[in-house]
């Protein structure tokens, strides 16, 4: 994902500017790419970035016209005044004189504020967390990077696996309370401020803490709906404002349904598209359709198709590596499509963590890896994360939504959809969660409160049925049709994932039937168990049965045997561990295995594109 990367340093300048361009090479992914340095050797801080090609990224970094203050800054903010309507900027402008930057901005974010009046540099992000930064502390300097790689990169000593974080990754598929999968790296909390001063990590604070909106009154139902509607109105257009082209990610559901009701675009204005799969137009599709003609808006659909299983090694490797292991080969049709959507417009507009944000969906719970599939010595810390996970639910149910759920488990996903295109939610927003946490425990119980903005917004759209059968008119037939949407949405994940295996046996008996081609497709663009079983059988074989795999010191390897032998012959259902394990060994192979980063090309900081700041280099 674009970020920065840099250290904070007492060691001579060369050898830091050295590890600095290392490190920026480890997240230059892409020739799309635009890539800068900036230090300050006086101050020890040694700053490196990577920004998608744009009106953004030549601007880096930013400085006030005496240059005593300098601003290295990466994601996107939406405060009230500024959304879209200038460039950059306005930022330095309200660093320098705003004592509690970065309180007052709005968005996903991260940064490094270098203050040469107070003799401080400040490392920061953005309150939910979600544009990531890894951090480790050494002897002699403190790191920072959007990718752990570039950490890895100039310290190989750190490629060993986190044994707490590998029992959360295989309970939760994601790692808990700001660690990492690897040893000794952890990542920056969210509301970060972290001072430095003379090359050195002084004090480690933050700006924000979730108690600040947990705290205050709440709302009767009608004030809390009006305040919803005003909030949600008003805030809606500055995530619409840029100076690049956009285009929505539309879906069957009902927050991309808020977007499109409220943000009332002029005919043929925004793009639509909708990711579909190969056996038929899936009911997001569908719907998706539907909702865009209605509003007059180009669409089209993205599918995953054949190609993609003819170069799935290749997606779930680059899935895997630009993600540092965050999210699973699962998601390796994410970066398929997300690389085709970026033809159409290089920001994304998407209605994510709007059921985290307004119905506090619980988007993931532990669940315990196959009995015998790993080493004893694993398990401990599998129920050890169980623990922390229900330790985690102690708190606000919001704040586990969006503080927790969303930098730790959707962190994963968002990464990798970020390094090739720039995603937007309205449902972050500050003053839209801010608002939420003022709900009535009586507006949770339902979808009322969305179906109700829909219909305030274009009552059009309040009569088209989402993909699970809301909305549309009341009544018998709106009833049954969504008890037979929802009978084939689980009928969906039942031939998928959660086949039981009792009945993967008998669907094996009748397969020359293909029994599955009645639900696949309906609701998902993927579909894991069958391509393991099928078109993948070869690859899963050569991965997991190679004797690098089987000589991994945390798995069985007889279980891993009888596991691929059974799923590739389609006696049984081992989709999800299927999944774990080829993520595992990609992650030994393009981590833990490979020595550091090649020197046989190491960029000078003068090579990557450096912008001149009065007192810098």
């Amino acid at each position: 994902m674009p970020g920065i990367v840099g250290l904070v340093t007492q060691m001579p300048a060369a050898r830091a500017q050295l590890e600095l361009a290392r490190m920026v090479e480890a997240i230059d992914h892409e020739p799309f790419y635009d890539t800068g340095a900036w230090c300050d050797e006086r101050a020890g801080v040694y700053v490196g970035w990577t920004a998608r090609k744009g009106p953004f990224s030549g601007a880096m970094p930013l400085a006030n016209e005496r240059g005593d203050v300098v601003l290295v800054f990466s994601g996107e903010e939406f405060s009230r005044d500024h959304a879209g309507r200038e460039g950059p900027g306005y930022l330095v402008r309200a660093a320098e004189k705003d004592s509690a930057f970065p309180a007052s901005l709005n968005g996903r974010f991260h940064g490094v504020l270098i203050d040469r009046r107070r003799g401080t540099s400040t490392l920061f992000n953005d309150r939910y967390g979600m544009h990531r930064l890894y951090v480790h502390q050494s002897r002699d300097a403190f790191y920072f990077a959007a990718e752990a790689k570039a950490i890895l990169a100039v310290r190989p000593e750190l490629r060993t696996l986190d044994a707490r974080g590998l029992g959360e990754f295989l309970t939760c598929g994601c790692v808990l309370e700001n660690r990492s999968l690897f040893e000794n790296v952890g990542v920056l909390p969210a509301g970060a401020a972290w001072a430095s001063r003379n090359g050195s990590l002084e004090r480690k604070a933050s700006y924000f803490t979730p108690r600040e909106w947990e705290q205050q009154t709440i709302l009767e139902p009608e004030a809390y709906y009006r305040e919803v509607r005003r909030v949600f109105s008003t805030s809606l257009p500055r995530y619409f404002e840029a100076r690049e082209p956009i285009a929505l990610s539309l879906t069957g559901g009902l927050d991309t349904r808020m977007i499109m009701a409220w943000h009332k675009p002029a005919a043929g204005s925004l793009p639509c598209y909708t990711f579909g799969g190969m056996f038929r137009d899936c009911h997001d599709v569908r719907v998706a359709r539907e909702v865009a003609r209605t509003c007059g808006q180009p669409h089209e659909v993205i599918p995953v198709a054949e190609d993609f299983l003819l170069r799935f090694p290749e997606y779930a490797e680059r899935a895997v590596y630009l993600t540092d292991g965050c999210v699973d080969v699962s998601r390796s049709p994410d970066l398929y499509v997300n690389e085709k959507a970026r033809a159409i417009a290089p920001i994304r507009m998407t209605g994510n963590y709007g059921g985290e944000v307004l119905r506090r969906v619980r988007a993931f719970k532990p669940v315990p890896p196959l009995p015998g599939l790993f080493d004893a010595g694993v398990l401990p810390h599998v129920d050890k994360a169980s623990a922390t996970y229900g330790s985690l639910l102690q708190e606000h149910p919001l704040s586990f939504a969006v503080f927790r759920q969303a930098p730790w488990h959707h962190y994963g996903l968002l990464a990798l959809e970020q390094t090739q295109l720039s995603l937007r939610s309205p449902y972050l927003d500050n003053d839209f969660v801010r608002t939420i946490f003022r709900a009535p425990q009586s507006t949770l119980a339902n979808n009322d409160v969305c179906l109700r903005l829909i219909g305030d917004g274009d009552q059009r759209l309040r009569r088209i049925r989402t993909d699970r059968g809301l909305a549309g008119a009341e009544g018998f037939s709106s009833s049954v049709s969504r008890q037979v949407l929802e009978f084939t949405f689980k009928a969906e994940y039942a031939y998928d994932y959660g086949m039981p295996q009792w009945i993967a046996g008998i669907d094996h008996a009748f397969s020359p039937l293909r029994l599955e081609r009645l639900f696949l497709g309906r609701h998902k663009f993927y579909h894991f168990r069958v391509w393991y079983r099928d078109a993948l059988a070869g690859y899963v074989r050569d991965m997991l049965l190679d004797s690098r795999s089987l000589a991994r010191p945390y798995v069985q390897r007889k279980r891993v045997e009888a596991i691929v032998q059974a799923h590739t012959t389609g006696t049984r259902n081992y989709t999800t561990a299927i999944h774990k394990l080829l993520t595992l060994e990609l992650l030994h192979r393009l981590f833990l295995d490979r020595p550091s980063v090649s020197e046989t090309h190491i960029p000078a900081v003068q090579e990557l594109h450096p912008v001149s700041v009065p007192g810098g280099r």
